[in-house]
């Protein structure tokens, strides 16, 4: 199972794919965003999907970002070893946060707009964590898996010399241009995924392979980020976190940077696939 909205932007379909067939959620809720995740909205979905339409024309629909205006995109910086050696900075003994503004979510197809005065425009595929349940200093890291919705593909775009050399010493500049977070296309319950920290994700620029990793190789896996951030601040639910990069960035020096015309294709294992063009 796995949820999805279908249709141009700002008028999305809230839709669930079950046994390769797409139906309607709107007898459900009105969209996919942390109102209907708080409400037990999957188990909803699950419990009502044999009786849910289908949705007619999916697959000619537009595929938009799997949950509706998060309220919160929080990142986590240098999360695997290899990325923070090619960084040339050392891995991190606590979870690094920074902030991605909300409206950078945008759909796992959409063009991402090349921005104006960009020198150094980079990729980076990460698994995303939606928040379901509210989550303020929780006991500990096994706490967490009661507040996870799902998981999604997420695409944290940079602009390395907005990044670290007009920061002023944070890295929330060069994370924000339009359309800096492709997500999705789907969210995946937790339920329907075994093990979100052992899953393979990869990246390509032109066809040419730039990431292959794995979620194991994270330095903080899901669910320690999740009760980390909580001792700090509250999770709402509908919240993105994007849990990190591996090694074979741009900014590693070994590729160029992104150019209008190029294609950046991600993935993740068992969360599908990502293809942006940079016009």
């Amino acid at each position: 199972m796995e949820l999805l909205r279908l249709g141009e932007l700002g008028e999305e379909i809230p839709a669930v794919r079950h046994d390769g067939v797409v139906r309607d959620l709107r007898s459900l809720t009105h969209d996919i965003d942390g109102a209907f995740l708080e409400a037990d909205g999957v188990a909803r979905v699950r419990d009502a999907i044999a009786t849910l339409p289908v949705l007619e024309g999916a697959d000619d629909l537009r595929v938009g970002a799997p949950i509706a205006r998060p309220s919160a995109v929080l990142c986590i910086g240098m999360n695997y070893e290899a990325h923070a050696a090619e960084s040339g900075g050392t891995p991190p003994s606590v979870p690094i946060l920074f902030f991605k503004h909300p409206n950078t979510v945008v759909g796992p197809y959409d063009d991402v707009p090349f921005p104006p005065g960009s020198t150094k425009l980079d990729w980076e595929v990460e698994l995303g964590v939606v928040i379901g349940k509210r989550a303020s200093y929780l006991a500990s890291p096994e706490q967490a898996w009661d507040h996870i919705a799902g998981f999604v593909t997420s695409q944290d775009l940079s602009e390395r010399t907005w990044q670290l050399e007009d920061s002023g010493g944070q890295w929330s500049k060069g994370k924000c241009g339009p359309s800096f977070n492709p997500l999705g296309p789907t969210l995946v319950p937790v339920s329907e995924l075994a093990d979100p920290n052992a899953l393979r994700l990869w990246s390509t620029v032109n066809g040419e392979a730039r990431q292959d990793s794995s979620t194991a190789d994270m330095i903080f896996d899901v669910a320690t980020i999740v009760w980390h951030l909580s001792q700090y601040l509250t999770l709402d639910p509908g919240d993105l976190i994007n849990t990190g990069t591996p090694e074979g960035v741009a900014l590693s020096g070994r590729f160029p940077y992104l150019a209008a015309g190029d294609v950046i294709e991600i993935g993740i294992e068992g969360l599908g696939e990502q293809k942006q063009r940079v016009v």
